[in-house]
């Protein structure tokens, strides 16, 4: 198997180097025309493979429609498993091209990474199942008879918004005994990982209002603190003095099975030397399998255009990770509560609840697992780790329910250095060829033994 995936690799790059130079990306701001383009582009290529059954297909979203998948099928020989290859072919904007180092369109290679837009996350999930199957499809020819179900969504980047009422939709045309999902990463490089957990997600906007309009501040303040320091103090109710999440009513655990040293982290996240840790505990429990509550938005005037002034109100966006097995409902009520418990000086404060998403766990006894674990083995030459990620894949939820019986892979190309959605986002093509190879061999092992 390793002869027929190297053997392909200078083809299978180059055709990766094609898909970044697609600046397919499905918010509204920019060109629907080159998001159909990427999906047309991977319809063809999945069509390359001798699969016939291949349609792009989308729903409506609202007065529009949702970003366009490519949905292939091939079908399992009587008594074989059907296997779904997942991967999203939309990206991320560039974002600020003076901090890109190469051109975000052109993926270019240096020191054995390969820079782009895309080039990690994640069309190199899709070039990860479509080299594998080719490489199982020289290696096995006709004794290769696994069901494949190809599905590559266009609008992951942009929230998913249609992904529920497509598989609401297509729901029969989805069916699979084992979901591998290709979007997410390994340990670091030359080690692999499978993800065995993620958090769940809540968020929403807590909007806080202290007077019925602006007044000066010189002639009022004293006696009447402005939104914006009040905001602060609630704010600052979210966390205990360890940087701890302070909510009553989340749960967590210290269950991680490797260990992430502080050194590590601090390379990896990049954050200051004399930035203190939050939290106690092990720091992959920290990141795995307890809450993190984050203020990723707010809403105040800017430095530019501030002015002597109390400001009547101030509203921020509060993005707030679970710990598995935490339900998403019972988190967002006790998030509302704490806020409404904790306004300060008797503001008028309202929660206005936005997305919510479980969180995921992998049974790593299932046969699907355990023949995953083995593959990453045996394309890298050394264990595998499970790992948690502390992000969220609220799609995940969605498989999850309306496919209960599935077991779901959560695999990946990236490493702690990808940088996805960041500038100068890059794959390692060492660690891309040894992901080819564990899938093939997974799907190998499932095509003979089945589960």
């Amino acid at each position: 198997m390793a002869a027929a995936v190297d053997g392909r690799m200078g083809r299978t790059i180059s055709t990766l180097e094609q898909l970044v130079a697609i600046p397919g990306i499905a918010w509204e701001a920019f060109d629907p025309a080159d998001l159909l383009h990427s999906a047309e582009t991977v319809a063809d290529l999945i069509r390359g493979l001798g699969i016939e059954d291949v349609q792009v297909l989308n729903v409506p979203n609202g007065e529009k429609s949702g970003g366009p998948a490519v949905v292939a099928r091939r079908q399992a020989a009587p008594g074989k498993p059907t296997v779904l290859l997942y991967a999203h072919h939309d990206v991320q904007p560039p974002g600020d091209l003076s901090l890109w180092k190469t051109e975000p369109f052109a993926a270019t290679e240096i020191d054995g990474r390969l820079y782009g837009r895309g080039a990690a996350d994640d069309k190199a999930g899709i070039m990860a199942h479509v080299g594998a199957v080719e490489a199982l499809l020289a290696a096995l020819g006709d004794d290769f008879s696994l069901g494949l179900t190809f599905f590559i969504v266009g609008e992951e980047e942009a929230g998913s918004p249609t992904f529920r009422s497509f598989l609401e939709t297509h729901r029969e045309l989805l069916q699979a005994d084992v979901i591998i999902v290709a979007d997410s990463g390994n340990w670091r490089v030359g080690v692999p990982a499978l993800t065995t957990s993620l958090r769940g997600l809540v968020d929403g906007v807590v909007e806080l209002q202290v007077l019925d309009h602006a007044v000066h501040s010189g002639m009022f303040g004293g006696p009447i603190l402005d939104a914006p320091t009040l905001l602060a103090r609630l704010i600052a109710t979210f966390h205990d003095e360890t940087g701890a999440v302070a909510i009553e009513g989340l749960v967590g655990s210290e269950s991680a099975a490797v260990d992430y040293p502080e050194s590590d982290f601090r390379r990896d996240s990049s954050v200051l030397d004399s930035v203190q840790l939050a939290g106690t505990g092990p720091i992959a429990d920290r990141l795995w399998n307890k809450p993190a509550l984050s203020i990723i938005g707010m809403d105040v005037p800017s430095v530019a255009l501030s002015s002597n002034t109390l400001l009547p109100s101030a509203r921020a966006k509060l993005s707030l990770r679970l710990a598995p097995g935490q339900d998403p409902a019972a988190a967002m009520e006790a998030l509302a509560a704490h806020i409404d418990a904790h306004a300060p000086f008797g503001a008028k404060v309202r929660f206005v609840p936005g997305e919510q998403g479980a969180a995921f766990s992998t049974d790593t006894t299932a046969p699907a697992a355990q023949a995953a674990l083995w593959a990453l083995g045996k394309a890298w030459g050394t264990g595998p780790v499970e790992t948690g990620i502390g992000g969220s894949i609220p799609f995940i939820a969605d498989l999850t329910e309306l496919y209960p019986a599935a077991q779901i892979l959560i695999t990946g190309v990236e490493d702690p250095d990808s940088r996805a959605h960041s500038a100068n986002e890059s794959l390692h093509l060492g660690d891309f060829r040894n992901a080819i190879l564990a899938e093939a061999l997974l799907l190998a092992r499932l095509d003979k033994e089945g589960l």
